[in-house]
């Protein structure tokens, strides 16, 4: 029989938990100073009293004004949370040497202690937030008696149908490990240079989604990004192929890039994969299929004037409102909004998702050390979800040796389109080929790229053209056939 949840009052957070909090059960957020863990809690506790539950605030640390600043900063229920403030000494917690936190009424207590389980008895809360529980620690004679003290609240607390959260600090030298042991779930709060992660190691009684979910503590409040799940959104394919509207490129890529896929468009700088895709793109939206284009490396005016300056009739897409371009810029979103935003395209039901491109998808974005994991789950996600994306990829190489993509993705493509410069006659020209297409047949030969005012051309096969994958392009001789 499922266990009931409640939630954490964190939409992000209860997705992360599979349903939130589970009920009667407590929960340990553990964290560096600064990480949000009074943020996270008041949070937990507002709630509460929105579910119309009551709601109880043990402060073991912050004064409570700045608590309630805290919580009318973020339009929390602090008019409604019951507080109970407590400041023991260490001398209350020597009287005895061998008492449990309300483990008998036959055992003397602290006073604090008494007065927390009148506390809890008069407001009998259903939710109860203890803030923070290490506090506890420097309190009591040694470790022994702190293991005790804790799981006698645990049990009173339980006892009383509350459902739990206890903060605990954490780094540096200051270790929790005994209450991980203790609680039912862990949810550790990450502080990085440029971001926030929270992981859950521990769940008792339920399921929940592994790894580090990016978070963000802002003027707007607290968000939870959870990591995308390949497969979390699921939809069917519809038969058919993603036209250029420019027949010989179609021709080379056997008709067009069948629906669902994933493409990478794969080149060195200058060499037009922006310009391709966007092509794909704009001829997508004028035949009516939502799509969106996250524009990494240049701002959306360059794009809008590349595409009117060769013909592409961007614009018009865009009236449309078939198609909308968001620009990411540097430093302005961590890679998990990003994967939300992606998230929200799908859900929107777009149909064709194009990210311009590797390079500023790794520079743009915080909290990303390698784009890799990150690039193949979001590839992995649009395929599942039956979305055509399209990934402009940048090599570093203009010439030598020749390499399909930089980062290590080739593996998420089900499609490779290469485009690369060649030197003929002293002249440098572009070529496109495809290199890799997973469900359908395709053109081996390579063909001539023009982009032109006049919009994108693709010349007849070159079987004349040597030495591509080797990294030395030449041109056969022939005559006049050469031309």
């Amino acid at each position: 029989m499922p266990r009931k949840q409640v939630s954490t009052g964190v939409d992000g957070l209860d997705e992360v938990l599979e349903g939130g909090l589970v009920r009667r059960r407590n929960v340990l957020l553990r964290g560096a100073p600064g990480a949000g863990k009074t943020i996270f809690g008041l949070y937990f506790l507002s709630a509460g009293v929105d579910a119309g539950e009551t709601s109880l605030y043990v402060n073991l640390g912050e004064p409570q004004a700045y608590i309630e600043e805290t919580a009318d900063a973020f339009g929390l229920r602090t008019d409604e949370i019951q507080f109970h403030n407590l400041s023991p000494t260490r001398e209350q917690f020597a009287e005895s040497e061998s008492f449990t936190l309300f483990e008998s009424a036959e055992v003397e207590q602290p006073e604090f202690i008494s007065t927390l389980r009148s506390a809890v008895d008069e407001v009998n809360p259903d939710r109860v937030l203890v803030d923070p529980i290490t506090e506890f620690r420097y309190l009591t004679p040694d470790e022994r008696q702190f293991r005790k003290g804790i799981l006698g609240l645990l049990d009173y607390l339980k006892d009383v149908d509350a459902t739990v959260m206890l903060t605990s600090q954490s780094g540096g030298t200051v270790t929790d490990d005994d209450l991980q042991f203790l609680v039912d779930a862990v949810v550790s709060l990450d502080v990085h240079p440029v971001s926030r992660t929270v992981r859950v190691s521990k769940f008792r009684g339920s399921s929940f989604r592994r790894g580090s979910h990016f978070y963000e503590i802002s003027n707007e409040g607290l968000t939870v990004w959870p990591t995308l799940v390949p497969g979390e959104q699921e939809r069917s394919v519809e038969p058919g192929t993603l036209s250029a509207g420019v027949e010989e490129l179609d021709d080379l890529l056997g008709g067009g890039l069948d629906h669902g896929t994933v493409t990478i468009l794969s080149g060195p700088t200058g060499v037009g994969k922006t310009t391709t895709g966007v092509q794909f793109l704009t001829q997508a939206s004028l035949e009516g299929k939502a799509g969106i284009l996250f524009q990494f490396e240049e701002a959306e005016r360059t794009i809008r004037e590349r595409a009117d300056s060769v013909g592409i009739p961007l614009q018009t897409a865009l009236d449309s409102g078939d198609l909308s371009i968001v620009e990411i810029a540097p430093d302005a979103y961590t890679v998990g909004e990003f994967e939300q935003f992606v998230r929200e395209a799908v859900e929107d039901r777009t149909e064709v998702v194009m990210i311009d491109g590797t390079q500023g998808f790794q520079q743009n974005l915080r909290g990303l050390d390698d784009p890799t994991p990150s690039l193949l789950r979001i590839g992995r996600f649009l395929r599942a979800a039956g979305v055509s994306t399209i990934l402009i990829n940048e090599v570093h190489n203009i010439t030598g040796d020749f390499r399909a993509t930089e980062e290590r993705t080739s593996n998420l493509a089900d499609n490779i389109v290469f485009l690369r410069h060649v030197e003929h006659r002293g002249e440098m020209r572009k070529v496109i080929g495809a290199l890799k297409m997973r469900t359908s047949d395709f053109e081996r030969n390579l063909r001539e790229l023009e982009i032109t005012s006049d919009g994108i051309h693709v010349g007849d096969p070159l079987p004349q053209l040597r030495g591509i994958l080797t990294g030395t392009p030449e041109w056969e001789s022939a005559g006049d056939n050469d031309e």
